[in-house]
């Protein structure tokens, strides 16, 4: 379908579906005590079957237009992904997340592959306000939060338990306004 560059790396974004579900499972095999440090993302796919339900769950949100998965390849090979965990492009607003197994961290994948997504969501897709959601503990997430130039809009404290411990998690978000007008300075100091 598509395959997007994201830099001189060989890193990839493109769509996870269904019938990625083998290479899918692979990836969440190899990084899984990684990936699930700080949430539950792909905790259930456990094998070929569990791993196309939760692509399959992701394809019908695309088809009713309320979120979407986006791979991460590099070098041929699914290293992560990006996603809108919500998305509602009438009320203007929709969520990101992503995720990375241990040996794509440190090379930016995320937030290139965010800035597309982000770009997506408001210059075609007419959305007002992006938000990102992450534990306080997980500080590679809130980096990225920070990096993309999202604002934090506050803590939910002990949110959550997640493996017995109450989480507390950082809201952040960037509106279109302060989307383009940062993406504009950018454009002028790269010049």
């Amino acid at each position: 379908m598509y395959a997007i560059s994201l830099g001189d790396d060989a890193a990839e974004l493109r769509p996870l579906e269904p019938w990625h579900a083998e290479e899918f499972l692979a990836h969440l095999d190899r990084g899984r005590e990684f990936i699930t440090q700080h949430i539950p993302f792909g905790a259930n796919a456990t094998d070929v079957d569990s791993a196309r339900a939760v692509l399959r769950s992701y394809a019908d949100k695309r088809a009713a237009d309320s979120g979407s998965l986006h791979g991460l390849w590099l070098e041929g090979k699914l290293v992560g992904g990006v996603l809108f965990r919500v998305f509602d492009a009438a009320g203007g607003n929709c969520e990101v997340g992503c995720w990375l197994e241990p040996a794509a961290t440190g090379r930016g994948l995320v937030t290139r592959a965010m800035r597309v997504l982000i770009d997506w969501a408001f210059d075609e897709r007419g959305i007002h306000r992006v938000e990102w959601y992450a534990s306080s503990a997980n500080l590679a997430s809130v980096n990225v939060a920070r990096r993309l130039g999202m604002s934090r809009d506050g803590v939910l404290r002990e949110s959550y338990l997640y493996r017995g411990v109450r989480q507390d998690t950082e809201v952040w978000s960037v509106l279109a306004p302060e989307w383009r007008a940062a993406r504009a300075r950018s454009a002028r100091d790269d010049h």
